[in-house]
């Protein structure tokens, strides 16, 4: 294998909801990729050049599966100014079902993993023009033995794949896997990357930089992680069998879960974060280039590869104290327990941790942190949990919302005057000012319970549509709507005197009218704490 991976040396430089936060340096402040992201689940960046990132969107209307589909290819181009652009779906990249951009093979070829009634496999595409044409499926021996949700990444010269799964000598969940283009020979069965680099949580979205040695990995488990957070290790041979000990990459890292990086320039990178109020993740970057800080002082180990004994006795499970790192000294046989699921509450302002209570609504059963199993809220039948904390505006997330080993994230927005909270789920019959569908009063059923709870405070409804149309219909129509969602809190029980509305028309867009994404952001209906 020495030979194989002798290239690495001489490798070519590898090149919840919009918000922006500091990360503590100069010009370092991060980004949404603005139009490039939805309000569906945007992952796994990957740059494919032209100016061109290729990334994940799962649950899209517009995906081969509908809004089930668990992940099309979709791509966003940078323009010249440095933005980005609205992202388009491109389906002779993606299937029915899971599809992953792993990156170019060469110049002109792409690998792309997909998983969907059919199997799994990885496949070759091939560039011409602005079409991407499908040529071959991949012989990738020990794929089928992965399982759970892959994650993967190519070295910049096509011969090297990080893979995350589970496997038969997985530790817990994903681990992270090395399989090498051997020429003649070609993919090599993956080979686990040892105790130092996985461990009994979740590894995934593994990326490597050939030339710097670097290899970048999410991580729940690893000292310091918080949701999955970004690791750094350094390769410290030839054959990727020793590792340096993984350091948390601290100016990327948030209280949410990342994923994937790519790098789109020597200091510039693209990732994926769900520090947003849904849970879903985003496309995010640093708003000016600058020197990336990425750790570069690492610690050597003696832990190598994988021990012979785990190998020898898979029932045998570490027990990793919370500052531990690596393979632990101390082993006991145990059977693997469902672990509770975690949420962390935060409030969208401050981004400081606030105390908050669970509830299902249609069993009026509360739930707590250290009894959030899946299995349970399955078995009374829940679909959807109420995050509730005093003086904070509710927030409902989906069950199906929850990943195993990793927590969901919510934003809470205080009830303060100035602050606004976009009725996301409040819809209209096209055209009209009358409600539709039972998920609109749901969700108004949720802020008249808030409000009621709430009696001091008092809100200003306003109402919103896009710049198409005659203004003064657009402006008669947006009031219309607002006094909709007045006369329904009325009829619910909550006075009029604390009720006042607006129509804005199309006044006062939050996105593009020159998009159908934009346009539908700025149809909308918002409330503003006045007292």
């Amino acid at each position: 294998m020495t030979n194989s991976l002798s290239f690495i040396s001489k490798a070519s430089r590898i090149t919840l909801l919009a918000f922006c936060f500091s990360a503590g340096a100069i010009g370092q402040e991060i980004k949404s990729l603005s139009e490039a992201n939805s309000s569906q689940d945007d992952r796994n960046p990957v740059w494919v050049g032209g100016n061109s990132l290729l990334f994940t969107r799962a649950f899209h209307p517009l995906n081969k599966g509908g809004v089930n589909d668990p992940g099309d290819i979709w791509m966003s181009r940078k323009t010249p100014d440095g933005n980005w652009s609205e992202a388009i779906h491109i389906a002779e990249l993606s299937s029915s079902g899971y599809d992953l951009v792993l990156g170019m093979q060469d110049a002109l070829t792409l690998l792309v993993y997909q998983k969907n009634q059919n199997g799994q496999g990885i496949y070759q595409y091939s560039k011409f023009g602005a079409d991407w044409n499908f040529l071959s499926k991949v012989d990738f021996p020990g794929l089928d033995q992965l399982q759970g949700t892959i994650t993967g990444g190519l070295s910049s010269d096509g011969k090297i794949l990080f893979l995350s799964g589970i496997g038969e000598d997985s530790r817990g969940n994903e681990d992270i896997y090395l399989s090498v283009n051997e020429e003649e020979l070609g993919w090599s069965t993956p080979k686990n990357l040892g105790s130092l680099i996985n461990t009994i949580g979740q590894e995934t979205s593994p990326y490597f930089d050939g030339e710097k040695m670097l290899f970048f990995f999410c991580s729940n488990m690893h000292e310091g992680a918080e949701g999955k957070d970004v690791f750094v290790s350094k390769a410290l041979d030839q054959d990727l069998t020793a590792w340096s000990k993984p350091i948390k990459w601290e100016k990327i890292s948030s209280p949410g879960s990342e994923g994937s990086v790519t790098f789109i320039g020597q200091n510039e990178i693209v990732w994926s974060s769900t520090q947003n109020s849904d849970g879903f993740a985003d496309l995010l970057t640093f708003s000016i280039p600058v020197p990336l800080e990425i750790p570069t002082e690492f610690e050597e180990t003696e832990i190598q590869g994988v021990p012979e004994k785990e190998k020898e006795n898979k029932s045998i499970i570490p027990i990793y104290p919370s500052t531990s790192i690596g393979f632990p000294e101390i082993m006991v046989q145990v059977e693997k327990a469902e672990v509770p699921l975690s949420v962390v509450v935060l409030d969208q302002k401050t981004k400081e941790r606030i105390p908050f209570r669970l509830q299902s609504l249609n069993l009026q059963k509360e739930y707590s942190q250290d009894s959030l199993f899946l299995s349970k809220l399955r078995e009374d039948g829940v679909v959807e949990l109420v995050v509730k904390s005093g003086g904070y505006f509710p927030q409902a997330i989906k069950v199906d919302q929850f990943k195993a080993g990793e927590p969901l994230v919510v934003l809470l927005i205080k009830a303060e005057a100035g602050n606004s909270f976009l009725l996301e789920k409040v819809e209209f019959k096209r055209g009209t000012a009358v409600l539709e569908g039972l998920d609109s009063e749901a969700f108004l059923d949720k802020l008249v319970q808030f409000l009621i709870e709430n009696p001091d405070v008092k809100i200003r409804i306003n109402g919103h549509t896009d710049s198409a149309g005659d203004p003064s219909l657009n402006k008669a129509l947006s009031l219309e709507r607002a006094a909709s969602v007045r006369d329904y809190l009325i009829q619910q029980g909550v006075d009029f005197e604390r009720l006042r509305i607006s129509g804005w028309g199309g006044t006062r867009p939050i996105a593009s009218n020159s998009t159908e994404v934009g346009r539908e952001k700025n149809r909308r209906v918002e409330i503003t704490v006045e007292q």
